[in-house]
């Protein structure tokens, strides 16, 4: 299981986006904007890590040799 350098960059670039967003949204007196902004980004976020996690798994199970 390889994982690229470029998925840490790109959560890294979601994080600073989103942070950069909600700040703007909270200044401009949107916090319900904002709240929504940053759950977005979490969504984002795990829905490019889930396929990494089930790989996980998949490994775990073929070391242990579960079926």
């Amino acid at each position: 299981m390889n994982v690229s350098i470029d998925l840490v960059f790109k959560i890294a670039a979601i994080g600073i986006l989103i942070a950069v967003l909600y700040q703007l949204l909270v200044r401009s007196g949107r916090e319900d904007i904002a709240t929504m902004v940053s759950i977005t980004g979490l969504v984002i976020v795990l829905l490019m890590v889930i396929d990494l996690v089930a790989q996980l798994f998949e490994n775990v199970k073929n070391v242990f040799g579960l079926y």
